[in-house]
């Protein structure tokens, strides 16, 4: 398209910009004038746009993507909407697991440390009965098991606290799940010291 003044690109932001001052009808004229014209404008530049792609950046082809059209670097630089985020401080266990190499801070050759496929399995464990890989905690883990078995064995030492869990409405069936969700309930104010500790409490 002929213009006064020529179009400016930013291909990399797949940006046109058309310096021309619009002209728009008279104001006598019907609404349906000025949305004319202001879609022929956009026409216009989305076409010289498409133009300007076409003939400037490099195309490939292969069998899996197709056909792609390589962008060249931006040279606008656009403002962040949101500042950039601050960096949490380490957690005392994130600190003890760097000092210790343990987790994915273990760098030994073979251990596989910060891998997806080793934080995966980290969260398995093989059940002897079933014969399979179960996960540690959670829906149907390894740490549930006996909770659902009919027949519970008791050692000597919980047979003697058999009077007292009566005595409190309780029973030796449910003492696993009640450590279990203990376990659980001090790890969540382990957690929430940890985030009280770095200055973001959890929820703020």
């Amino acid at each position: 398209m002929n213009k006064p003044t020529p179009y400016t690109f930013d291909l990399g932001h797949l940006l046109v910009q058309d310096p021309n001052p619009l002209l728009t009808p008279s104001p006598s004229s019907h609404t349906s004038a000025l949305d004319t014209t202001l879609a022929a404008t956009a026409r216009d530049g989305a076409q010289v746009l498409l133009n300007q792609l076409l003939t400037t950046c490099p195309l490939t082809s292969t069998i899996e993507d197709g056909i792609l059209l390589t962008l060249p670097t931006p040279t606008i630089v656009l403002p962040r909407f949101k500042p950039l985020p601050i960096p949490k401080p380490p957690t005392k266990w994130e600190l003890f697991a760097r000092k210790k190499g343990i987790g994915k801070y273990n760098t030994k050759l073979g251990s596989g440390g910060g891998s997806a496929e080793a934080e995966r399995r980290k969260k398995l464990v093989f059940d002897e009965e079933k014969g399979e890989w179960v996960p540690r905690w959670g829906y149907k883990g390894k740490n549930k098991k006996g909770e659902d078995d009919w027949l519970v064995e008791v050692d000597e030492k919980m047979w003697k606290r058999e009077g007292e869990m009566h005595g409190g409405g309780k029973s030796i069936r449910g003492e696993g799940r009640r450590e279990r969700m203990e376990q659980v309930r001090r790890n969540e104010r382990r957690m929430r010291a940890n985030e009280k500790r770095r200055g973001n409490p959890k929820g703020a």
